[in-house]
């Protein structure tokens, strides 16, 4: 097990590519390393996983129109559930290996990627649960294996705890367990980034991605280089020219899951759902340690990489603490500590397949 260890903010920032936000809140401290190799080419990943079988559709589930990928029926039902500010793409690099064991339903849940809902909608976390609780028994017809990263675990973790019908047993890909939740969120990298959600929402801002860059300059110039925000933002309104309509892939940003984290957010994102994490709305009703007391399926925790900024700013989704907390409340839980960033299955994506098959489909 890696032992975490408190470092300055400063040093932090130099460490990684990784940027701010629940999507990511782990991509600081990662492996280290960004993937430039063939892999990253996100063309390349949108043919393999075209050439998987896999299709883009859509079903009107209540006040929901959900946007999902469905990949070939090649065995039980697997519900995916990206991280915040990501979308469905964010697991291309998985897709094709989990095809061959599993029937993959991959959605863009709500806030997130072409998933529409009313500008009203409530972005909390019973309210969203119960509508993908919806969409898991009308479309993927479960019961099913559902996995999760970031606020995708917190809602897996919520479709174990209250729909335990439509689950068969559920992997919680870091979540942001009690780390998440007032007063503990105001000590956590992720809360500024909930703030820029907050702001942009108050303000009214059309653009997120391009109102995130410049709300996050001296973060970006620390991580990317002086003035990078500014190339930024001219690449990405020169690829908006050259794919209207289109999702930016920025082949210039090397790292995979920061450049997915800047797809998720190019007019797919819903800064409601950020602002809900900022002003504690999104957890209404909705207490984790409760949650976690009542899931009864096999349950596993994957507890990605982990530190401690200035001794006081969680850089990650959950500590030891928080960790061994979520673990004593599952009464059927797996830990498996991952030496990864918190996109594990973007930073780790061999190590992801395996632990998904192995888990689910063991005796």
């Amino acid at each position: 097990m890696n032992t975490p260890h408190t470092i300055s903010r400063r040093h932090a920032l130099a460490a990684g590519a990784g940027v701010l936000g629940a999507g990511l809140l782990g991509s600081l401290l990662g492996s280290g390393t960004a993937r430039a190799d063939t892999s990253g080419d996100d063309n390349y990943w949108h043919l393999r996983v075209d050439l998987a079988g896999y299709r883009a559709k859509t079903a009107r589930v209540g006040d929901v129109n959900f946007s999902y990928r469905e990949g070939p029926a090649n065995g039980p039902a697997l519900l995916l559930l990206h991280a915040q500010q990501m979308d469905w793409f964010s697991y291309s690099r998985v897709l094709p290996a989990l095809a061959s064991s599993f029937h993959v339903f991959d959605v863009d849940y709500q806030g997130h990627g072409t998933t529409t809902t009313s500008p009203t909608y409530p972005m909390n976390a019973n309210r969203i649960g119960a509508d993908l609780a919806a969409f898991t028994e009308s479309v993927v017809r479960g019961p099913a294996y559902v996995t999760g990263n970031s606020s995708g675990g917190l809602l897996t973790a919520w479709l174990a705890a209250n729909r335990p019908d439509l689950v068969r047993a559920a992997i919680l890909e870091d979540p942001p367990l009690f780390a998440s939740e007032y007063p503990r969120i105001m000590k956590t990298i992720a809360y500024r980034d909930f703030a820029s959600s907050a702001k942009a929402v108050a303000q009214g801002v059309d653009d997120f991605l391009l109102f995130w860059i410049a709300d996050n300059e001296e973060f970006i110039n620390e991580n990317i280089g002086e003035g990078a925000g500014a190339v930024l933002t001219a690449a990405i309104k020169a690829k908006r020219l050259l794919r209207p309509g289109q999702p930016v892939e920025m082949a210039i940003v090397p790292d995979d899951t920061v450049r997915l984290f800047l797809r998720g957010m190019d007019h797919q994102y819903d800064p409601r759902f950020g602002a809900a994490f900022f002003d504690g709305s999104w957890n209404t009703g909705f207490d984790h340690a409760t949650t976690l007391a009542r899931i009864s399926a096999p349950t596993m925790l994957m507890h990605a990489n982990f530190s401690w900024v200035d001794g006081d700013i969680l850089y990650g989704a959950m500590d030891q603490d928080d960790a061994d907390l979520a673990m004593s409340y599952l009464t059927h839980g797996t830990y498996n500590r991952v030496d990864a960033g918190h996109v594990t299955h973007l930073d780790k994506p061999e190590e992801f397949v395996s632990t998904v098959t192995g888990f689910f489909t063991q005796p």
